[in-house]
């Protein structure tokens, strides 16, 4: 698709963007073209569904194996009262074909391992991860730095949220390069257990979703070598740097050759 190929219709849906000189007719049918996988549909995975299908993404995966409950509605806002019971994937699926009906939705109604990662990055340009759990992050980290596939990432707890991005580009870093290991399980608590602001997965899912389009439209700095740190409840960002690590086994010299040579339990060591 190019410029000219926009209709009536998207022409108006997406006037702010074609207005805009950094975006424009071509950029707009360029994010028609691109498809990006967001895995998890819940607390960040709802702002980033709900954003990228608005902004026209052409194809959107949603992959995710949990069923809504009524504490999710809390923060959760694609998903609502009469959604209690169903697949996530399921109810994030109707949402976008109201919103937006340009957008291809392709739900995956799983939960993302070993056995099925590679297959589901193959088909998109960009992944979103918007996991609540360390095996899905260092697993999503190693395929997609194994793969090429740039990716953001997000997290939450309480008032705090981080957000970053690796473009998978030679040299660059990635997630282990900062966390090399997951802590020891039960010494982190979850949203479960500890809690989370209501609102704060709506920051951090947004600055992820605003991470992607710039990735699909080639434009701007993204946070590829930085990790910002977001309070909530102080209102305010910090920014740190992610420097390569040599000895990285996954982006590095001594890297893997395979997610299949790492165990995703416990603490995620290579």
């Amino acid at each position: 698709m190019t410029g000219l190929d926009l209709d009536a219709e998207q022409l108006d849906r997406y006037s702010r963007h074609i207005i805009m000189d950094d975006v424009g007719p071509a950029g707009q049918a360029r994010l028609l073209d691109s498809s990006v996988l967001c895995i998890g549909a819940g607390g960040l995975g709802s702002p980033i569904v709900q954003y990228l299908a608005a902004a026209g993404v052409g194809t959107l995966g949603i992959a995710d194996d949990d069923v809504v409950e009524r504490s999710n509605l809390q923060r959760q806002v694609i998903h609502g009262d009469p959604d209690v019971g169903r697949p996530k994937v399921d109810s994030a699926r109707e949402f976008v074909e109201r919103q937006n009906p340009d957008v291809t939705v392709r739900t995956h109604e799983c939960r993302v391992e070993a056995d099925n990662v590679e297959d589901l990055l193959g088909a998109y340009d960009v992944v979103v991860d918007g996991s609540d759990n360390f095996a899905t992050r260092y697993l999503v980290n190693d395929a997609c730095t194994l793969a090429g596939v740039p990716f953001a990432h997000g997290a939450i707890l309480r008032f705090e949220g981080q957000v970053t991005t690796f473009e998978a580009n030679e040299g660059g870093p990635c997630y282990r390069c900062l966390f090399p290991e997951a802590p020891e399980p039960g010494t982190v608590p979850d949203c479960a257990t500890a809690g989370v602001l209501g609102v704060l997965p709506g920051t951090v899912g947004c600055m992820q979703a605003t991470e992607a389009v710039k990735l699909l439209l080639e434009y701007g700095e993204t946070l590829d070598g930085r990790m910002v740190f977001y309070d909530a409840a102080d209102m305010t960002f910090r920014e740190i740097a992610v420097e390569p690590r040599p000895d990285c086994p996954v982006c590095g010299d001594g890297g893997i050759d395979s997610i299949h040579d790492v165990e995703y339990e416990d603490t995620c060591t290579v």
